[in-house]
C-alpha cells in the first residue's frame, strides 16, 4: 500500500470520541510520538507558538476533569441551546494533551508601519496564530489515530474562566491559553464516521462556484435545528439517516445533493456573530 493511501486511511480513522475503555494506560513512548506530530505542524514565521502539556498521572487527570466538569455546567447555565456534554468520560482517558498558545510570538508576524493598516494586520496576525495552533492540534489527533487510539478536541479550555483554572492547576502563565485539550484513550465502542459535507459541494475548481454556496437560511436551520444531530449521529452521509426527509425537510437537497445553491445567487454579508433563529433544538436558549 502506498504512503498516500496509508495517510488517507489515518485521516479517515480520526474520530472525536467520548467513550473510552476504563483502566487502560498509554506508554510514554507512544505519547511522545503523538506530541512530536504536533511539533512538526506548520506555523507562521516558523515561530512554533505552542507548548504541550501531557497529563498521564491519574490524580492530575482527575483534577483536570474537575475543571472541565465546571466548564460543562457553565455551558448549561450560560450558553443555553448548545448541546453541552458532561466531561465525566475524562476519567477513562489514558492521557490528556493540552496545546497551549503563546501570544508573544505574534510579534514575529507582519505588522503595519502606519495606523491606516494596523487593524488589518492585527486581525491577520490573530488568524495566523490560531491557524498555527489548529495545525498542531490536528497533527496530534492524526498521531493519535496512527497509534490505534482515539481522541477528541475540547475547545473549552480556551474560555477565560476555564483557562484560569487550568493555569492555576498546571502552573503555566495565565496569559497563555489552552486552545486545544485532547483526551486520548482506547475507544469503548466502534465509532462510525460523523457527518461530512459532500465533496461535490465543498470542492471548487479554479474559481468559487456560486451554486455550492450555502445560504444564510441554511446556516440558520443547521444552527437552530439540525446541529445536535449532525454533531453526534454516527453516519458520514445524511442519506443514511432513516428520518432524513423528516429532519431535513425543504433543506434535503441542500445538504445531500450535489449543489447547495442551484440558482447561484450570492447574498450580502450578514451578522452571524450570534445565533439568529430559535428552532426545535434551541428552544431553551435565552433571548
Amino acid at each position: 500500500m502506498s504512503d498516500q493511501a496509508l495517510f488517507q486511511d489515518v485521516v479517515r480513522k480520526r474520530r472525536s470520541v467520548r467513550k473510552f475503555e476504563a483502566g487502560r494506560t498509554i506508554g510514554r513512548d507512544a505519547l511522545q510520538r503523538i506530541v512530536d506530530c504536533g511539533r512538526w505542524a506548520p506555523s507562521g514565521a516558523n515561530v512554533q507558538c505552542w507548548d504541550f502539556i501531557v497529563i498521564d498521572d491519574a490524580e492530575v487527570r482527575d483534577r483536570v476533569m474537575a475543571v472541565f466538569l465546571k466548564q460543562a455546567q457553565r455551558l448549561v447555565d450560560h450558553a443555553k441551546g448548545f448541546p453541552a456534554v458532561k466531561k465525566t468520560y475524562l476519567s477513562n482517558t489514558g492521557a490528556i494533551v493540552l496545546v497551549l498558545g503563546d501570544p508573544r510570538w505574534k510579534a514575529c508576524f507582519p505588522h503595519a508601519t502606519t495606523k491606516e493598516w494596523d487593524a488589518e494586520y492585527r486581525a491577520n496576525n490573530e488568524a495566523i496564530f490560531l491557524c498555527s495552533l489548529g495545525a498542531a492540534i490536528q497533527n496530534i489527533q492524526l498521531g493519535v489515530a496512527a497509534e490505534g487510539l482515539t481522541s477528541a478536541w475540547l475547545s473549552g479550555g480556551g474560555e477565560d474562566e476555564t483557562n484560569r483554572e487550568l493555569a492555576e492547576l498546571l502552573g503555566y502563565p495565565p496569559w497563555m491559553k489552552a486552545y486545544g485539550t485532547i483526551p486520548i484513550g482506547y475507544p469503548a465502542v466502534d465509532q462510525n464516521r460523523r457527518y461530512r459535507r459532500p465533496l461535490s459541494q465543498s470542492l471548487h475548481w479554479n474559481a468559487y462556484e456560486p451554486r455550492q454556496y450555502r445560504r444564510h437560511a441554511q446556516i440558520d436551520f443547521y444552527e437552530s435545528t439540525l446541529r445536535p444531530f449532525a454533531m453526534y449521529r454516527e453516519e458520514e452521509s445524511m442519506n443514511a439517516w432513516p428520518d432524513r426527509d423528516e429532519m431535513l425537510g425543504e433543506w434535503t437537497e441542500a445538504f445531500v445533493g450535489p449543489l447547495s445553491n442551484p440558482d447561484g445567487v450570492l447574498e450580502p454579508e450578514a451578522n452571524f456573530s450570534s445565533p439568529r433563529v430559535i428552532g426545535q433544538a434551541t428552544k431553551r436558549r435565552k433571548t
